[in-house]
């Protein structure tokens, strides 16, 4: 016997909210960089003609949370903050940049407490939460590409060695395209999403036009959320870490291959099946989706790999895989290739009776567990339970699902 494909969507809808920032952590995070938001703010930073310009970027920015998994345990919620100075560039330096910013939050007490050593891009600051469960908020230091443009590159500091260079990047424009390919299926499930939401946290959410977008979720979102948990596991053991692909190049090929799929197991299904058929690449032959998706991963005539960004055709997510023999992309398709034979190949090829194994050992027990028996149902002991009617569950995300019976475990 194999899985059924509708509880198995049902399954992944469930496993995708455990992984998930919930509701009042996010609140919790918007309150914490809006208020160091507010600290950059209002500094003096010489030669701006405007205040700077604080937003979030990642995917805190395009609802694909996770957290994360460092060497087999859960860690704190990353989340990337742009702090964009209105400042003509040739007017400054990169380094200039950084430290102004980086000098401005060592000036506030807490902040500089907070404040972890400089990394290569960012600043980053650690918070420690009473539940355990705290965040990293990277700044990232940025000036207009172009101040008077109206486009919305920016030119962000990078930090090699001892010298400092400036590097382009548009977040701003990069999330406004991830919107459009998420429009379609954002529109269909977006009411009756912030309807529960607001319903299970009131206090929080007065009504449902309190409730943020970034909080609704799509196939599309579920499924990245569900890529980028087992790409963690997958590279948890530290060996091959530094090899892992980047959350930009899953977000990009996954937005790039949606068709707007309503469920999630068919959303999955099709992105990772048509990753796979990429994986010809890496002896360059071409690919039996070379036709249809031309532009999504391809490599130039040297060896060298291409994944543009959709709103920066001069940046290149793959701009490292040529190095260590190729160490990236075969690292990437390797575990495409796993990626495909742990969560779609298992429906059809897995005994049912082994599947759960399966799932916790490449996802992570604690977030697959609680739902097994939706798949499994020989898990749980119907013989020997009550059924029970639970019409507000008590998880602080909850499925987005009516009222249902289920089988009580006390």
């Amino acid at each position: 016997m194999t899985i059924d494909k509708k509880k198995y969507s049902l399954f992944l809808e469930r496993f995708s909210q455990e992984i998930d920032i919930p509701p009042n952590k996010y609140k919790q995070a918007v309150d914490r960089y809006e208020e160091l938001g507010r600290w950059l703010e209002i500094a003096p930073y010489p030669g701006t003609v405007a205040l700077p310009s604080i937003y979030p970027q990642g995917s805190f920015r395009l609802g694909t949370v996770v957290r994360p998994i460092r060497k087999g345990i859960e860690a704190d919620y990353d989340i990337d903050l742009v702090c964009e100075l209105q400042i003509l560039k040739h007017q400054t330096q990169p380094r200039e940049v950084k430290t102004l910013i980086g000098e401005r939050i060592k000036e506030h007490k807490r902040y500089g407490e907070l404040l972890d050593i400089e990394g290569k891009r960012c600043w980053t600051l650690v918070y420690s939460e009473e539940d355990e469960i705290g965040f990293h908020i990277d700044v990232l230091p940025a000036i207009p590409e172009h101040l008077y443009d109206p486009g919305t590159s920016i030119a962000i500091t990078n930090k090699q060695s001892m010298s400092y260079e400036w590097s382009s990047s548009d977040p701003k424009g990069y999330g406004k395209w991830f919107d459009s390919k998420n429009q379609v299926a954002f529109d269909q499930v977006s009411v009756l999403q912030k309807q529960y939401i607001q319903s299970r946290e009131p206090t929080i959410y007065a009504s449902i036009d309190r409730v943020p977008d970034e909080l609704v979720r799509t196939p599309l979102q579920r499924s990245i959320q569900i890529i980028k948990r087992h790409r963690d596991m997958h590279f948890s053991d530290g060996l091959n870490e530094k090899f892992a692909p980047i959350s930009i190049v899953i977000s990009t090929l996954a937005a790039l291959l949606y068709e707007n799929e309503s469920d999630i197991a068919n959303a999955l299904t099709k992105i990772v099946s048509r990753l796979h058929a990429h994986s010809e690449l890496v002896e360059n032959r071409p690919t039996v989706w070379a036709h249809l998706s031309s532009d999504l991963i391809t490599r130039t005539p040297d060896g060298r790999w291409y994944i543009g960004n959709p709103v920066n055709a001069d940046e290149n997510f793959a701009d490292r895989w040529h190095e260590d023999g190729h160490a990236r992309a075969r690292a990437f398709f390797s575990w495409v290739e796993s990626l495909k034979r742990d969560l779609i190949d298992v429906v059809s090829t897995v005994p049912l009776a082994t599947v759960h194994n399966r799932l916790k050992s490449v996802l992570g027990t604690a977030a697959v567990t609680p739902h097994l028996a939706l798949i499994v149902p020989e898990l749980v002991d119907s013989s020997s339970v009550p059924e029970v009617s639970i019409s507000s569950p008590t998880k602080p995300w909850g499925e987005l699902y009516p009222p249902r019976t289920l089988r009580s475990s006390n």
